[in-house]
């Protein structure tokens, strides 16, 4: 059966990262897969992945299991084996620039420090994918940046983060409804109120 989507959730493996907030790609991933009954299995690489259908559009949903400087590895192995374009590969990644609730989709552009899609940039030799990005706030000081993404979230923002999970799986399926360049622009279009805890539409 053929592809039409890589969902590549990045994160860090093991217990120890798993609520931290550079996984939340990692979360909203394993949402997106969980909701629609699939489950995850060892790929043919260094990933974990599930497959599941939705809205006629065929998705391979993926979680690397190297660390997140490492994940173009897999996303390299995965577009290979599927045999699709870049710009068939949503990266989900954490994005310290936006405030915690608040997502956006694009397509391209630089790794913005982030050393996930660094990686992705690297070892696709191609900027031309997609990323969704949410919003994990930047309530930290020089030089605890690394500290900062490695932490939890508090108590205080888990309802946020809840609600941009769930707002990050309902663009996902967005995606497959109404096609990419539709559904970037009502998902961005959006993005602030989400970020007040505002869902996508139906």
């Amino acid at each position: 059966m053929s592809t039409d989507w890589i969902i590549l959730g990045l994160g860090n493996p093991g217990e120890k990262y798993a609520y931290t907030r550079h996984n939340i790609g990692y979360r909203v991933a394993t949402a997106f897969a969980e909701k629609h009954g699939a489950s995850f299995h060892p790929g043919r690489g260094p990933w974990l992945e599930a497959q599941l259908r939705f809205a006629r559009q065929q998705f391979v949903v993926a979680l690397p299991t190297t660390y997140m400087n490492r994940s173009g590895i897999a996303a390299r192995a995965l577009i290979g084996q599927y045999g699709v374009q870049p710009e068939r590969l949503i990266a989900i990644v954490d994005e310290y620039n936006f405030p915690v609730g608040r997502i956006h989709l694009k397509l391209g552009g630089s790794d913005g420090g982030h050393n996930g899609i660094a990686s992705l940039i690297a070892e696709l030799g191609t900027e031309q994918f997609w990323r969704l990005r949410c919003g994990i706030g930047r309530s930290f000081g020089q030089g605890e940046l690394v500290d900062y993404v490695l932490s939890p979230f508090p108590p205080n923002e888990q309802e946020l983060v809840e609600q941009m999970i769930s707002n990050a799986v309902t663009a996902l399926e967005h995606i497959a409804k109404a096609g990419i360049a539709r559904a970037a622009s009502e998902i961005n279009a959006l993005s602030k109120q989400q970020a007040k805890g505002d869902n996508l539409p139906p």
